[in-house]
């Protein structure tokens, strides 16, 4: 049976355990965030938080837990879910010798009918309208990843997840993202946004909740107008320290 909550909390994860193996890259997760906010998770190399990020997407399966997405088991019923996740990686997941416009009208295509008014819509909200017919292979690093954003987009999603988006990006293509990503989190929709950031002056900055992953648990998950800044930095950085799992 397909359960619906329009107002419970976009994530809710109860002991997410994924083994590779002998190895544990998730160990007993919980999570809970509520719609509308901005989570932004940090940790080492190898602390599970790409593996989170692949389980939020339904790229892959946990090997043992419970897991909500927008009020729907995401273990049971994740078609249901596909619709309304957008995905934004260091990866543009772009095809090179298609244009702007092309690329959005195939992943739209994914959904149903393409909707040429969202891609035209879109296309003007990432500052690309004027390079819609050029192949994606003559963009810079920076107009791939503004269209990423569009691509994430084109199914209008209720959840967004970032894993690293601001990798190979110049300061100048940084300030843009920024931007756009503002656009988006403004433009009336209350999506949510997950992101996996190395950066934690840049993911402090802009997230609600914050998030320290280490050897694939959680060491804090707070909202953070109740976090001490400092001490969180301090946290962090000894997180940082311990290294892989």
């Amino acid at each position: 049976m397909l359960v619906r909550d329009a107002v419970g909390p976009a994530v809710e994860a109860h002991g997410l355990v994924k083994q590779f193996g002998d190895r544990r890259a998730l160990d007993g997760v919980d999570l809970a965030l509520p719609r509308g906010s901005f989570l932004s998770i940090f940790g080492p190399n190898g602390a599970g938080k790409t593996t989170l990020l692949r389980q939020l997407a339904l790229l892959a399966r946990p090997t043992r837990g419970e897991l909500h997405i927008l009020g729907v088991d995401a273990l049971e019923e994740p078609d249901v879910l596909r619709s309304r996740i957008g995905l934004i990686s260091h990866k543009s997941m772009l095809y090179g010798d298609l244009t702007a416009h092309e690329n959005l009208e195939f992943f739209a295509s994914l959904y149903g009918e393409p909707d040429q008014a969202r891609i035209d819509e879109l296309l003007r909200l990432v500052e690309l309208d004027h390079r819609r017919n050029d192949p994606v292979r003559t963009y810079s690093r920076g107009m791939q990843q503004r269209l990423s954003i569009a691509r994430a987009l084109v199914n209008d999603p209720d959840l967004v997840l970032l894993d690293e988006p601001y990798s190979g990006l110049d300061p100048h293509a940084a300030e843009l993202f920024d931007r756009l990503i503002g656009r988006v989190r403004e433009d009336g929709r209350n999506r949510t946004f997950i992101m996996v950031s190395h950066d934690l002056a840049k993911g402090y900055a802009l997230c609600s909740h914050a998030l320290i992953l280490a050897r694939g648990q959680v060491v804090v998950c707070a909202e953070k107008q109740g976090i001490d800044a400092a001490a969180f930095k301090d946290l962090y950085l000894a997180t940082v320290g311990m290294g892989v799992a």
